[in-house]
């Protein structure tokens, strides 16, 4: 959606198509109209407004939203879920359908201050194995890691039954 600001939707794929063009749409006025880039935590509140605006027929999609704030580097993580409620954290968000498998492996695998390769290896472990206790998830995964300087983004591979 940015430069430094990123979000995955997990939902029925029909919904994430029309939600993820709607805020691009969006995300582009803004850029327009306001001549500069959108914060973690703007995107945030485009986010939960446009969900709660259809929330009696909502959007079946839970979005992340990570990013970096353009002038202090400071990281931003989020989720909402259908109507938009926002849940803001400082260690980990996950959403989608191996949600409390995900919880688990990043309850027992994250701590504060981890490094990039450390991050990766926290996030790789705790997707692919969380896929691998959920019949209805796999296919791999894409993990980015955001940092001031550049973003690192690799591909996972994972059971495909």
């Amino acid at each position: 959606m940015g430069k430094k600001l990123f979000i995955g939707l997990p939902g029925l794929a029909t919904d994430v198509q029309t939600f993820a063009n709607e805020l691009k749409f969006h995300t582009n006025l803004y850029s327009l109209n306001e001549t500069k880039d959108l914060s973690p935590k703007t995107f945030l509140s485009m986010v939960s407004n446009f969900l709660y605006k259809r929330r009696f027929g909502p959007y079946f999609v839970e979005p992340v939203v990570a990013g970096l704030d353009p002038k202090t580097d400071e990281p931003v993580i989020a989720s909402t879920d259908l109507i938009g409620c926002p849940m803001v954290t400082n260690d980990f968000v996950v959403s989608g359908t191996c949600l409390e498998q995900l919880y688990g492996m990043c309850e027992t695998r994250y701590k504060p201050d981890m490094a990039p390769d450390e991050l990766f290896e926290c996030i790789s472990q705790a997707l692919l194995n969380a896929q691998d206790r959920d019949a209805y998830s796999g296919w791999g995964g894409v993990v980015y890691i955001i940092e001031p300087n550049k973003i690192t983004k690799r591909t996972l591979k994972a059971r495909m039954d």
